[in-house]
């Protein structure tokens, strides 16, 4: 047959910031591309010629423009709802491939080993010369759904100014109610199906769960309409989450559901590895756009957590709720039990065994406070869960991980870290897909900052090229629009002002966002009856002057009286840090009687300032709430107390103002403002709250 011309035009239209980080080569095969394709500027043709044997007719020539658009690369899917078809594609086969880094583990980033090759899945996504499809894949998952979604300019524009627009009742939970921003989701869910979760997750899901609720269904429907949530990858805000370190039962049930979606999203992405062998198989009748399906790098699931007795049950429960169609063996579980787990789960682990729950040690200290730091208090962890065809490795080198659990500060750290040494880098959080913050109130204590800091630092072009066929890149991650993508799930047991900003601000997610509203009860009927409580408003006009006319009214109204009182023992509780210097400043400039009890007090100065304040040498102690939570000090001799902030915690109101018991005056003051309505909330009871920060009266009291 006579030669066939084959020409191909190629029209870049690269934007700055990906053309900064991808360089673009050309991979010649034995002949099958001619001499002249490189790299060209705006708008040259590339001339490709491709000589076939044939019959006399010479074959039309095929010209193939790929025309300058937004991004680089834009997807183009098969026609369906809710996909825009008119985006630019590449029409281009043969992939693009870069020299990949090395990474500290001698693994390339993205790589596989070869134990990832052929990686387990039960499903078949895409039928090949004629096999069938698995039943499963002729309806498009969730998963699919969410990042095959090309997203427009027009809803890029519109994210920050979404409104919640809806609200349901929330199943299972008394006094709440979800409310959500764009297509009321729960309006027709089906509760009773675990919609988008793998047949094998599935079924081992409730063998599991068979197996510890002596043979019930999956949970609750609460946790399966959380399930439900998750697998929808809207950004979730859940602060009415009971803890396991509270008297009753934990809801392990959101647990649960969080790790099985984590598992799921996990599973699904390695089920594109089926991809290689079919562009392998298919050659040049592939058709590339239908096989964008990776990203820049391996991990797509982030969990922060606080502490590492918590790293502890999350991972062993993930193990436990992992297949053992994806689970064989599971490397370096003694590692890690030495690590995260506590005493006793050392010395178990020595005599050969190990138990699923340490008990805590006898203290004085509330119950809570010894279930919660009874186990490892260890703050500094990052740990990397890699998933092969048989084996969960743990302690995987982060580039290579499928999860990275991890305290915030430890990646503020990372992150400081690679931003002065150039051979560091963070590229492992560029194409997280799913971040859990779980104990979100916890966190709070530590530093919400932190939080804050690693979100901003997600979802980032990376700083080296990664070691994967930029051809085979979903175009969203080279349009820099991945932080689009990102669900975020924030839970935990109350929420304040930093988890709602974040919430806000820094959660993107095109699908929109759901939040749990709850009514508090309030927590007055746990202080004792003979002590008076006062709640005194103070006016405030916005969120940036609230710390002055907080001071201000101080100062000017409730110092006057402490000083007029003959006798010492008055303890001003403070909820922030930064009030507690702006306290002790102005106490020092007035030459004033006190001592402090601070979070970074060191253990000999809280001795002593605890005996000079109960003997009376000291008229005033500043005690922070941070102090309290990690500490939780029964301070003697008080004989009037000063709130001078709400706590974030509604169970530490009754432990301090109960310290009063036994004092002459047994007489509490709290300062608040409109502000403070969350706080309140929880410690007065929703309905009163609303009442106090828009009465005309400016003084309310509480006696029981």
């Amino acid at each position: 047959m006579p030669d066939a011309e084959l020409v191909v035009e190629v029209c870049l239209g690269v934007q700055n910031n990906v053309a900064s980080r991808v360089e673009e080569r050309v991979i010649r095969e034995n002949g099958r591309y001619g001499e002249g394709v490189g790299q060209h500027g705006k708008g040259k043709k590339v001339k490709v010629r491709e000589k076939k044997k044939g019959g006399n007719k010479e074959e039309k020539r095929k010209v193939v423009d790929v025309l300058e658009s937004h991004s680089m690369l834009e997807n183009d899917h098969d026609e369906g709802e809710g996909f825009d078809n008119e985006s630019p594609r590449s029409k281009v086969v043969e992939s693009l491939w870069q020299d990949p880094d090395v990474n500290d583990s001698g693994l390339t980033e993205g790589s596989e080993t070869e134990e990832d090759v052929g990686f387990h899945s039960d499903e078949e996504d895409i039928g090949i010369n004629g096999q069938p499809i698995s039943e499963d894949s002729l309806h498009l998952s969730s998963f699919d759904l969410h990042l095959q979604h090309n997203l427009s300019k027009e809803e890029i524009d519109s994210q920050r100014n979404r409104k919640f627009s809806w609200e349901t009742p929330a199943i299972g939970m008394s006094n709440c109610k979800w409310i959500g921003t764009g297509e009321n989701i729960l309006e027709d869910l089906d509760i009773n199906s675990c919609h988008g979760l793998k047949s094998k997750l599935s079924k081992h899901w409730m063998d599991a769960y068979n197996r510890t609720s002596g043979g019930k269904d999956i949970s609750s429907p609460k946790q399966k309409m959380f399930f439900s949530l998750c697998s929808s990858y809207r950004d979730i805000l859940h602060c009415n989450k009971r803890p396991f370190y509270l008297k009753g039962l934990e809801d392990t049930s959101i647990m649960d559901a969080y790790i099985m979606h984590s598992l799921n999203h996990v599973f699904r992405t390695r089920d594109c590895e089926k991809n290689d062998a079919k562009l392998t198989k298919l050659k040049e009748n592939a058709d590339s756009d239908r096989f964008r399906d990776q990203c820049f790098t391996r991990p797509k699931v982030l969990i922060l957590l606080p502490l590492a007795s918590i790293v502890y049950r999350v991972v062993k429960r993930l193990i436990q709720l992992t297949p053992s169609a994806y689970m064989v063996n599971v490397e370096h579980m003694d590692r890690f039990s030495t690590k995260f787990g506590s005493e006793e789960h050392k010395g178990d682990i020595e005599n050969g065994k190990e138990s699923e729950n340490a008990k805590p040690h006898k203290s004085s200290k509330v119950a809570d406070f010894q279930i919660l730091f009874g186990g490892n208090n260890e703050d500094d962890f990052m740990i990397g869960i890699k998933f092969t065809r048989k084996t969960v490795k743990l302690f995987s080198d982060f580039h290579t991980s499928d999860i990275i659990i991890a305290l915030a500060l430890c990646l503020v750290n990372k992150i400081e870290e690679a931003g002065s040494n150039k051979e560091k880098d963070v590229d492992f959080l560029s194409s997280l897909e799913v971040l859990i913050i779980d104990h979100a109130d916890v966190t709070s204590m530590q530093n919400w900052y932190h939080v804050h800091t690693v979100i901003e630092h997600l979802n980032r072009l990376p700083s080296k090229q990664p070691g994967t066929d930029v051809m085979r890149i979903r175009p969203w991650y080279l349009d820099d629009h991945s932080r689009f993508y990102r669900q975020t799930v924030i839970l935990g047991f109350y929420s304040n002002p930093d988890v709602n900003a974040s919430f806000n601000h820094q959660c993107l997610n095109y699908e929109g966002k759901v939040k749990l509203i709850n009514e508090c009860k309030g927590v007055l009927h746990k202080v004792l009856p003979k002590i008076r409580q006062i709640y005194e408003r103070f006016n405030v006009d916005s969120i940036v002057e609230a710390d002055d006319a907080r001071f201000d009214y101080f100062v000017k109204k409730v110092l006057p009286r402490i000083n007029d009182l003959d006798q010492g023992g008055t303890m001003l509780f403070t909820n922030s840090y930064f009030e507690f210097i702006r306290i002790r400043n102005f106490l020092k400039s007035q030459n004033a009687s006190f001592c402090l009890l601070g979070e970074y007090t060191t253990q000999s100065d809280i001795s002593r300032a605890r005996v000079c304040f109960y003997e009376g040498k000291r008229k005033i102690l500043v005690y922070t709430e941070r102090s309290h939570f990690y500490h939780r000090y029964k301070i003697r001799g008080v004989q009037n107390l000063i709130i001078y902030s709400l706590p974030e915690r509604k169970e530490f109101y009754p432990e301090i103002v109960n310290m009063l018991d036994g004092s002459d005056n047994m007489t509490c003051t709290a300062l608040f403002s409109y502000l403070d309505k969350l706080r309140l909330e929880r410690i007065v009871g929703t309905t009163p709250a609303k009442r106090m920060v828009v009465a005309e009266k400016g003084v309310f009291v509480f006696c029981h």
